[in-house]
């Protein structure tokens, strides 16, 4: 197994965390010198010109990050994505967020039942969201609130204003959910 391409992909869906030299170590199960000629090797291949991001050491934690020549470009892009009208799944986790605040990306996840970290980045972008915290919970992940800029957006003085939430719970889709169940169960 390649385990710098393994490497790679940790410090991809790691994202704006990161990991520790320890936590590198320990998830490949390598010592100090293989975990150092792993990163060498990586940080190696973002130096050349060809690649657009590049391996940093930040706050203790290995990063990738974009590289500064390219920055015009990702202002462009920012810049787009701010303007943007927003998705409904924008939308939803905008809701989820709303009516839940503060709440983690993890319990965002459980609710919608797919990653939500593309659509936080851009809601964060666009200022209808910010970090608000961290969570008590284990590894304490960063707590979501809405902005003032969202009750502008949506032309609210304040989160009292949202509608109520209306919970359908009639027979009706209980049947719906046991006639889902009992097709797709294995006998």
């Amino acid at each position: 197994m390649n385990l710098k391409a393994v490497l790679e992909g940790l410090l991809f869906l790691s994202g704006s965390e990161g990991l520790t030299f320890e936590q590198i170590k320990e998830i490949l199960e390598v010592d100090d010198a293989k975990g150092k000629q792993l990163i060498a090797e990586l940080n190696a291949e973002y130096k050349l010109k060809t690649r657009g991001i590049k391996l940093e050491l930040l706050g203790g934690a290995f990063k990738l990050t974009t590289k500064k020549e390219h920055k015009q470009y990702f202002e462009k892009m920012l810049k787009c994505e701010a303007e943007g009208e927003l998705s409904e799944a924008a939308l939803e986790t905008l809701a989820i967020i709303a009516y839940s605040q503060p709440i983690t990306r993890n319990q965002i996840d459980e609710i919608r039942g797919v990653s939500s970290s593309h659509i936080i980045r851009k809601l964060l972008i666009k200022a209808l969201i910010q970090d608000c915290g961290r969570s008590e919970l284990p590894g304490r992940p960063i707590l979501y609130s809405t902005t003032p800029h969202f009750l502008d957006y949506f032309g609210l003085s304040s989160i009292s204003e949202l509608p109520p939430l209306e919970i359908n719970n009639n027979k009706e889709n209980i049947q719906e959910e046991n006639l889902f169940e009992t097709r797709y169960t294995e006998n």
